[in-house]
């Protein structure tokens, strides 16, 4: 059996969301330790409690604010709206430097949700690296799949591109991909994630036009 001071503990801030809750809930499965952040700690507790129910006994999560899951866990992983996104990072900024961070917000601006609309920093990943400073580790995933799929336990056709600031952080982020049940890409350095992150307004809008709720990409013609 797995010696339980040797799991990483993963904290997903904003993971009251339906992309966090669903993320959180496939690393718990695998048996990472996931926190739950929340600016509001008695919705974090809630989302915990949920995903602990589906789980059951063995799963290890647990609720908490947000400043709380980021100095506790290994790896941080951000789920925000991009509204609260450079709040978010401003604010944690000492908690995260030091530590994998992957972030998944896409930069998406309501009402025109299928409109690609990119910061002025080229995307919210290199708008986190410019926040957390250079010597974070800082990674972009997960953009791509829908919510819908990563609550459950169904296999997931779509494929995640990670990119990041070295191998070495999008190597670890690739882990996280497989131990989620999913196809993970090295997509390479974080300039690329301007055209990931893209692509989620491209799939809504797919879903907008041809009545569907979960398209996705996949990679072709290459060897896993």
């Amino acid at each position: 059996m797995t010696d339980p001071s040797m799991l990483l503990t993963i904290a997903v801030l904003g993971g009251t969301g339906k992309e966090g809750k669903g993320l959180a809930y496939r690393w718990a499965k695998a048996g990472y330790r996931v926190l739950i952040g929340s600016r509001t700690p008695g919705k974090a507790e809630a989302a915990a409690a949920e995903i602990s129910q589906m789980l059951g006994d063995d799963a290890s999560l647990q609720g908490l604010e947000n400043a709380q899951a980021a100095e506790k866990a290994d790896i941080v992983v951000l789920t925000v709206p991009f509204t609260a996104h450079r709040a978010t990072l401003e604010g944690l900024k000492d908690a995260i430097r030091d530590k994998l961070f992957i972030d998944v917000t896409v930069p998406l601006i309501p009402p025109k949700v299928t409109k690609v609309q990119m910061p002025s920093a080229g995307s919210a990943a290199q708008e986190a690296r410019e926040i957390l400073g250079e010597q974070a580790q800082v990674t972009s995933a997960f953009q791509n799949i829908s919510h819908e799929y990563l609550l459950n336990d169904q296999m997931i056709s779509c494929d995640v591109l990670v990119t990041g600031l070295s191998k070495q952080a999008r190597a670890e982020t690739l882990k996280l991909v497989a131990a989620a049940g999913l196809i993970g890409w090295d997509a390479g350095p974080i300039e690329n994630s301007a055209v990931v992150e893209g692509l989620t307004s491209v799939l809504i809008y797919i879903n907008k036009q041809y009545g569907s709720t979960h398209a996705g990409i996949q990679i072709t013609g290459a060897k896993h």
